[in-house]
């Protein structure tokens, strides 16, 4: 039977039943009151109790498993290869963001923790496994191509967490997330958030977890209400969605600090990172195909403010740690439904407020119909975009006008002014003129090269074979060298 738990509050971490080396690690990272989230799964966890956490992204899920877990992994330790914990995450990004939890709220704990990715090396990983893990945190599939290496043994795992469970079955994880579950004991604490609970991942909830408190602060897919959400129609052409995209960034102004814009496919996040350079934009790009270093580097940039926008595939939509984006752009409306919600999540957390924009095209209809019967209300449309695209549109126009003066003029004489980095069409058959005088003068220079070879040669000659000036150099046999034995006559 699962227990519902209500939104619940508490006045400070200290009536939550969490140690005093965590509780002192709270402290000094600021925070004061819990989450709701944490608020109703903490006690639960230090219980001992199965959970299952619903709660919008944004509102504090992971340290809601990370503080309990400190604090009941304070006693014991681990053994070669048999971690005591488990974290399973459905990207690299957000298993890497639950091991900068574990590092910065246990400070005062020396507990060793293991991070299993992909696209790092495996012989780091098997060193960490070989000194013990205390924590394990890792996506589904590097962690099972440990364990058929026979470097992982889970026979000791005493807490399981599984992140984002609705990104799992998205991404298609659950067959791994069930032989996981096979390899761990039965005697198992399972605890499963989610920002979203499909009918689907109510069903394998029901194999995962053994009577758990369920605690859900939020309605299941809702978005928060510190975000402010507009739809933008634009034209199917894609240079035309990118001309709005650009005119929605400019009109935002001072008000737009930082922002991700989402693309549904890698090729397009690769194709709007390069327009948006083009026309000046301070962009970065995030996407699955990016190799694990240069996509920290990126998201850390992104974090320390160099880069203003960044330009993401859904890899960057669900867990990432970035407290501070004020705008949210769906370039693309999302396939599925549910992805609104996490995208739009990236902006409006921990209180702060966020806008977030869709720029919809006639062949959207369905989608935004889906999206708006998911979160229970209508997105108002964003009645300036019509102008803000067509003063872009002049904008692009006027700038292409002024390039096409810049090129003529390159070319209209002496006297005119113009870009001299412009090179006009005459400028560029002047050029190839200047090349074939060149040649033509050079070839005058040396007339014994135009007579064909063959009128050179005797009608004998021509007959012979061609050998280099080496070969006929050559000398056959002894030569004038030759042995006088070999010139006694024979009978």
């Amino acid at each position: 039977m699962t227990e519902h738990i209500d939104s619940v509050s508490a006045p400070d971490f200290a009536d939550l039943g969490l140690s005093a080396k965590v509780l002192s690690s709270v402290k000094e990272t600021g925070y004061n009151s819990p989450t709701p989230i944490q608020a109703g799964a903490i006690p639960a966890i230090l219980q001992h109790c199965d959970v299952l956490g619903i709660a919008q992204t944004g509102t504090g899920k992971t340290a809601s498993f990370v503080l309990p877990m400190l604090t009941l992994l304070e006693s014991g330790r681990a053994r070669i290869r048999m971690p005591r914990t488990v974290i399973i995450a459905p990207t690299r990004e957000l298993a890497a963001q639950i091991a900068e939890n574990f590092e910065k709220y246990g400070k005062k704990h020396r507990l060793n923790i293991a991070l299993l990715i992909g696209g790092v090396s495996f012989d780091e990983q098997e060193r960490r496994l070989e000194r013990g893990a205390d924590v394990l945190i890792a996506t589904p599939g590097r962690m099972l191509d440990h364990y058929g290496r026979g470097k992982l043994l889970l026979t000791g795992v005493e807490i399981l967490v599984i992140d984002e469970a609705d990104r799992m079955l998205d991404m298609g994880f659950i067959p791994d997330i069930e032989r996981i579950c096979k390899l761990i004991p039965m005697t198992r604490q399972t605890l499963l958030f989610s920002a979203t609970m499909p009918a689907e991942l109510e069903a394998l909830a029901g194999q995962f977890l053994h009577n758990p408190q369920r605690i859900e602060v939020a309605a299941a897919s809702s978005a928060a209400r510190t975000i402010s959400q507009y739809l933008v129609k634009s034209d199917k052409k894609p240079w035309d969605k990118r001309r709005v995209l650009r005119a929605l960034i400019k009109e935002q102004g001072e008000y737009l600090k930082n922002a991700i814009i989402f693309c549904n496919r890698k090729r397009d996040v690769g194709e709007l990172f390069r327009s948006l350079t083009r026309h000046g934009f301070n962009v970065g790009a995030l996407h699955g195909d990016m190799d694990q270093h240069n996509r920290m580097t990126v998201l850390e940039n992104f974090r320390r403010d160099k880069l203003q926008l960044l330009v993401a595939s859904d890899v960057a939509a669900r867990g990432l740690d970035i407290p501070d984006v004020s705008h949210v752009f769906n370039f693309d409306v999302p396939i599925h439904a549910e992805d609104y919600v996490h995208r739009i999540g990236r902006t409006g957390r921990a209180g702060r407020s966020g806008t977030a924009f869709t720029i919809i095209t006639p062949n959207d209809a369905k989608a935004v119909e889906a999206i708006e019967k998911l979160i229970g209300e209508a997105i108002p449309r964003f009645h300036q975009a019509e102008t803000i695209a067509a003063n872009q549109a002049e904008s692009d126009a006027a700038a292409a006008k002024s390039s096409n003066k810049q090129r003529k003029a390159a070319g209209a004489g002496p006297g005119a002014q113009a870009d001299p980095t412009v090179k006009s069409e005459k400028n560029r058959n002047s050029g190839k003129n200047r090349v074939n005088k060149a040649h033509i003068m050079a070839k005058a220079e040396r007339p014994e090269r135009q007579q064909p070879v063959a009128e050179k040669l005797s009608p004998a000659a021509k007959r012979q074979p061609k050998h280099s000036k080496a070969e006929s150099n050559k000398i056959l046999g002894f030569g004038q060298d030759m042995p006088a034995f070999m010139r006694i006559p024979t009978q």
